[in-house]
């Protein structure tokens, strides 16, 4: 719930293209958070810990797709700030945007993460009661931590949404895109000097 790389996505998508493109993006997120938890569950997430290759490789990725993702933010801004795209909230770019494209950018900045799969592998096993079978726990708390993800970003694209005049303004919206842009390559590059956890 840290405001990281999904709020700035979850509000940017939410921003351009209404609630229901915000909760695309959501549940492209929670598909990425389950995934990381099935992939703790069956032991996988444990590579990231042991094996520091696995954890670079995951860094980079995902410090790749962070920087492209902010990358084409500053782009837009800067093509709607010189008149290159049109002010209009009905604009080609936003009503070209389609819900699969934000479940896809929900999904690939969650599975880009690799401090997503440490989290799960480290969180949820506490959880476990003692002398429970494991594995069916554990997937019972990674849909329970799913579902309070869920609710707390789906609150977000509400919250957004009540505030969608505002947001709409055209300056309003260049700003939202050069902070959102800024952010995630500043989070991406943050990503990319992690040392392995």
């Amino acid at each position: 719930m840290i405001p990281g790389p999904t709020t700035v996505v979850i509000m940017r998508q939410s921003v351009r293209a209404g609630r229901s493109a915000g909760m695309a993006t959501v549940l492209g997120n929670e598909t990425g958070w389950l995934i990381w938890c099935l992939a703790a569950a069956f032991g996988l997430s444990a590579l990231l810990l042991v094996s520091e290759l696995a954890f670079d490789v995951m860094r980079i990725v995902g410090a790749i797709v962070l920087v492209w993702f902010g990358a084409r933010m500053l782009w837009q801004a800067r093509r709607r700030a010189r008149g290159g795209l049109s002010e209009d909230p009905a604009s080609s770019s936003s009503a070209g945007l389609s819900l699969w494209s934000c479940y896809r950018s929900g999904l690939l900045t969650n599975l880009a993460n690799p401090k997503a799969g440490v989290f799960a592998l480290s969180f949820l096993p506490q959880f476990v009661p003692e002398g429970s079978p494991a594995l069916p726990m554990l997937l019972l708390l990674a849909v329970g931590s799913a579902l309070i993800d869920l609710a707390w970003y789906l609150g977000i694209v509400r919250l957004v949404g009540a505030a969608e005049r505002f947001f709409k303004r055209p300056a309003v919206r260049r700003y939202l895109e050069y902070m959102s842009g800024t952010l995630l390559i500043g989070l991406a590059v943050r990503l990319a000097l992690t040392s392995k956890p």
